[in-house]
């Protein structure tokens, strides 16, 4: 499979990636990068990795894998040479790890004084438990996120990896970097990103700390105003068994709610009468199915929206608008995000297999005698 090298057109276009593959947060914040344009060489080990989901591994998409065997000194030689024309660096490994290589942020930066090195970590590249093993939840754990999630009473609930991998972990790894290229333009200086996903998510929910200091954060849950604590913020059954989000916090959406939902609710400043709202709408909304009542409420203010599969997502008749999902290849995935007016992003390629690219990815790089490389088993072209 051929990429256009280098050719993306989204704003990060002429910004050059390394990506040394691993998994989770690493390879998303990559996949961000790719999609807006930037030219990302991914450096997976010969036969991939653990997780390696060939085409279906969306997460790898837009860029070319190169196969090095990173425990034989040509193939780091040859990650160093990349480093000297690249503007960003980023590894996921535990730290020490790629010191332990030959590929420290020292190193590198010796090699390419203004090379942004980025490093995603679940806790950090310091800390007494930099060393841990861990994992999306137990990061959201530690941090006082998990504990209010969800609306049991006895426990909380997780929101698969999303909130620690992806929300505290890439974005935070991508904002970064971005910073750090910007400053890098202004200073000619480097520096090492420490994206750790305990500081991204404790950063994520500031508006925690915020309830903690005026004082109305309960500490459990089912009891703040947006965890399902009061009836106009919660889901609801329906008639088929499916859902209905409502969100209708403010008054004149509340307003805009009564209006179309078809039955008498007390005032809703009464705290007193918070249970008899909650057993109205629960009752009402179990009237009709899920498509009856998005009728109802299309295009309305009463914030009030399905709870839709997502095997169905993309055919939603807001997203399908937006082009919120494209499908290249029969594959369904979501378009990249955010737009821009002027310099629009577009996919670059499929997923690939690892060491797919070896060849013409380091050769586009500028790597001299690629064919050695291979031949001597320090890189391998699938």
């Amino acid at each position: 499979m051929t990429y256009d090298l280098g050719q993306g057109t989204g704003p990060l276009r002429g910004v050059k990636v390394v990506e040394i593959a691993g998994i989770g947060p690493g390879p998303h914040a990559c996949m961000l990068l790719a999609d807006l344009g930037a030219d990302v060489i991914r450096i997976d080990r010969p036969g991939g990795g653990m997780f390696a989901g060939g085409r279906a591994d969306l997460l790898n998409r837009g860029r070319p894998s190169v196969a090095l065997d990173l425990k034989r000194p040509e193939a780091v030689a040859t990650v160093l040479d990349l480093v000297e024309r690249a503007d960003v660096l980023v590894e996921g490994m535990r730290p020490g790890a790629i010191e332990r290589m030959g590929l420290g942020p020292d190193v590198c930066l010796a090699r390419n004084p203004r090379l942004v090195f980025a490093r995603m970590t679940g806790w950090g590249q310091d800390g007494p438990w930099s060393q841990v093993a861990g994992h999306d939840m137990n990061y959201i754990a530690v941090t006082g996120a998990l504990h209010g999630l969800g609306q049991d009473p006895d426990r909380p609930h997780f929101p698969g990896n999303l909130l620690g991998d992806f929300g505290g972990g890439s974005t935070y790894l991508v904002v970064g970097i971005l910073a750090a290229l910007l400053e890098a333009r202004v200073s000619g200086q480097g520096q090492v990103v420490d994206a750790a996903i305990v500081d991204g998510t404790a950063h994520l929910n500031a508006i925690a700390s915020s309830f903690v200091a005026m004082g109305v954060a309960t500490g459990r849950r089912r009891e703040g105003m947006l965890d399902g604590g009061v009836p106009w913020y919660d889901v609801y059954e329906t008639a088929d068994g499916e859902h209905v989000s409502v969100g209708a916090l403010e008054p004149q959406f509340w307003a805009a709610l009564v209006e179309r939902v078809g039955v008498e609710l007390p005032d809703r400043d009464d705290p007193a009468n918070h249970a008899a709202i909650r057993d109205a709408l629960t009752a009402r909304f179990r009237e009709r199915t899920q498509a009856e009542w998005a009728e109802v409420f299309d295009g309305t203010d009463a914030c009030v929206a399905p709870v839709v599969r997502l095997a169905d997502v993309p055919a939603h008749p807001h997203l399908a608008a937006r082009g919120t999902f494209v499908a290249p290849d029969g594959v369904t995935q979501p378009a990249p995000a955010p737009r821009f007016s002027r310099t629009s992003p577009s996919l670059g390629g499929p997923p690939a297999l690892p060491g797919e690219h070896t060849r013409e990815a380091l050769a586009a790089w500028g790597i001299a005698d690629v064919d050695a490389l291979i031949d001597s088993g320090a890189a391998t072209q699938a």
